[in-house]
């Protein structure tokens, strides 16, 4: 009852889904979802995209992308980098990386391009390339920077407007 050669067959003959020649050129996303932790060392040949916490290391030959909720307590290598949450550890990125208002990282910056919106908060130093193509790769170099990126609240402004009715005066 159990033992037919005929459904045997059929199994085997059958091929997986992964193995679909579309699928391989699709590019995929790890995803670490909101309320997981993962402790270790998180490595892939595509993209990652964290909303939980990652315990270690992040690194990926394409981008890895920290989300608002997001949380890497270790150090990030990647192609690019988009990060909205918390980073505690050096972040280097071979190209370009974004940091969102809501971003607060603790650590070093290692990147060619930097994006900066208002309000994120960066504690630690950059290093970036600015030349690729000579031999002796060019850098500018800024250490122990700490700071917030925040925009101008209108009681700055009145102010200064007042200051200036009164030197006039």
């Amino acid at each position: 009852m159990f033992n037919n050669n005929k459904d045997k067959k059929d199994k085997t003959n059958k091929k997986p889904m992964s193995s679909n020649n579309s699928d391989k050129n699709l590019p995929s996303v790890n995803m670490i979802s909101e309320g997981t932790t993962l402790e270790g060392v998180l490595k892939t040949e595509s993209d990652i995209r964290v909303a939980g916490t990652v315990d270690g290391e992040a690194n990926a030959k394409g981008k890895v992308i920290v989300s608002s909720t997001g949380e890497i307590k270790g150090n990030i290598k990647a192609a690019d980098a988009d990060v909205a949450g918390k980073v505690d550890g050096e972040i280097k990125v071979t190209n370009k990386l974004i940091l969102r208002e809501s971003a607060l990282v603790e650590g070093d910056i290692y990147t060619k391009t930097l994006l900066v919106e208002e309000g994120a908060q960066i504690n630690g130093g950059f290093n970036m390339t600015e030349d690729k193509s000579n031999s002796g790769s060019k850098k500018k170099k800024t250490n122990g920077l700490s700071g917030s990126f925040n925009k101008k609240t209108d009681k700055k402004d009145t102010g200064k407007k007042k200051t200036k009715e009164t030197d006039n005066k």
